[in-house]
């Protein structure tokens, strides 16, 4: 039986301070295939069975111990090889109720049922698609080369990131004592820069969110007596024009703050124009870089849609609800340098770039310390990085003189048309995870 003394180049091979780890051209074709197949078959926010099943299989059939289920369609997958540190890569199952219009063959036509229950169109606008299919290629190079490293490592296909749901499930059910619990978990997410490229910030990554549903009810009554009426629209409507204050008049300019107000329906959308509805409900989401910058603007929302109510002379009755809330982003400044020139080291420094703070937010920083609230662990440090998807001939097209003008111009994630470089962001996401693993689970010292 060999070990890494009987092959005095192991050590050379798999150090991440010497390039790209060998081996990784030929996962390429297998990835791309998964990547199309779950591209055209995308599934919405809990309802991931099909997804989840393909993630396991290929797991499985490289000799992981995988449990399925877990949290929902969540899956956990474990792979030892020997004493060492453990270290999670995690990836995101779901897709978006978004009409597919890239025009590209693989297009996703598929439907489902919405929340609501009508049927609405999915698709993978995210890039959650890419990110599974990188890790599992990542999987495969680790379990075809157990030779080169020395630890645990655990791979993770999660529910429900879109609904901020899925990494807390996956806790509630006992994630972290099913597997080895990690000292360290790994994530990358898409964006619309160039692919071929990574970037990481130093400081926060992602804002933190809070999803409130702002309910108006009133008694409604005839559009030809408004005066008789306790009218949840308008009180609404009211909201929604104030609430551009909170983020202008009540913010401090350098503190970072979004207050949106995404939708607004009123209890009974078939009403006739002469009917003046009994409800109305408000989904308003909240981004900041702080816990403080969050709960005060969530007050402030709650506070407004109050104050705008009682500004009428027969007030509606509000009731504020918190649908969902994330934590901000933010990696472990250490791990962040061994990642960030392992990655220089495989790519190039000019392939490796900077990211300022984004406003998208995730439920990735309950899998880490910020989540020992559920899982009780709070060493569990996290580097998470962006991953480019937009290829050569796309950004070549993309309007605008220079490169700020292009990346406005480009679609992002969640737009109808965002659609990754499947060669570049595949063979730059998986040598990105395996790197940044082995910063961790290199061949131990003796």
């Amino acid at each position: 039986m060999s070990s890494h003394h009987d092959r005095p180049d192991a050590r050379v091979e798999h150090d991440p301070r010497r390039g790209l780890p060998p081996g990784l051209s030929g996962l390429l074709a297998p990835a791309a295939e998964l990547y199309l197949d779950l591209h055209r078959h995308p599934e919405l926010s809990g309802a991931e069975r099909r997804t989840a099943g393909r993630f396991a299989d290929w797991l499985e059939a490289d000799g992981f111990r995988v449990l399925r289920g877990v949290g929902g369609h969540g899956v956990a997958a474990e792979l030892r090889n020997g004493e060492g540190p453990t270290v999670l890569l995690r990836a995101e199952l779901d897709a978006l109720p978004v009409a597919e219009e890239t025009g590209a063959p693989y297009a996703s036509t598929a439907t489902a049922p919405g929340p609501g229950g009508r049927p609405v169109p999915v698709m993978h606008a995210c890039g959650h698609d890419a990110h599974l299919a990188c890790a599992a290629a990542a999987a495969r190079w680790f379990a075809s080369r157990r030779d080169g490293w020395r630890g645990t490592l655990v791979v993770v296909g999660q529910p429900a990131e879109e609904t901020l749901g899925g990494a807390e499930a996956m806790l509630a059910d006992g994630l972290y004592d099913r597997i080895a619990p990690p000292d360290v978990v790994l994530a990358q997410h898409t964006a619309a820069f160039p692919a071929g490229m990574v970037a990481h910030a130093d400081g926060p990554v992602l804002a933190g969110s809070r999803a409130l549903e702002v309910l108006f009810e009133g008694e409604g009554g005839h559009a030809a007596t408004p005066h008789l009426t306790a009218d949840p629209l308008l009180a609404a409507a009211g909201t929604v024009v104030r609430l551009s204050a909170v983020a202008a008049r009540e913010t401090d300019p350098g503190e970072r703050l979004v207050v949106t107000a995404s939708s607004l329906t009123t209890g009974d959308t078939e009403h006739t124009a002469n009917v003046i509805a009994t409800g109305a409900r408000l989904r308003v989401c909240v981004r900041a870089f702080s816990t403080a910058g969050l709960d005060r603007a969530a007050a402030a929302v709650a506070r407004v849609a109050r104050a705008e109510a009682a500004a009428a002379a027969l007030p509606p009755r509000v009731t504020v609800t918190e649908v969902s809330r994330s934590g901000v982003t933010v990696s472990d400044p250490d791990v962040t340098t061994a990642v960030r020139a392992a990655h220089r080291a495989a790519f190039g420094a000019a392939r490796v770039t900077g990211w300022p703070a984004g406003t998208a937010t995730e439920d990735f920083p309950l899998l880490t310390g910020a989540g020992a609230h559920l899982h009780g662990r709070p060493g569990i440090r996290a580097a998470y990085w962006m991953l480019g998807s937009v290829g050569p001939a796309q950004w070549a097209a993309a309007t605008g003189a220079g490169a700020g003008e292009k990346f406005r111009n480009l679609p992002g994630n969640h737009s109808s048309r965002y659609l990754p470089s499947v060669r570049l962001t595949l063979e730059t996401g998986t040598a990105a995870l395996v790197t940044a693993a082995l910063t961790r689970l290199g061949p131990a010292d003796e």
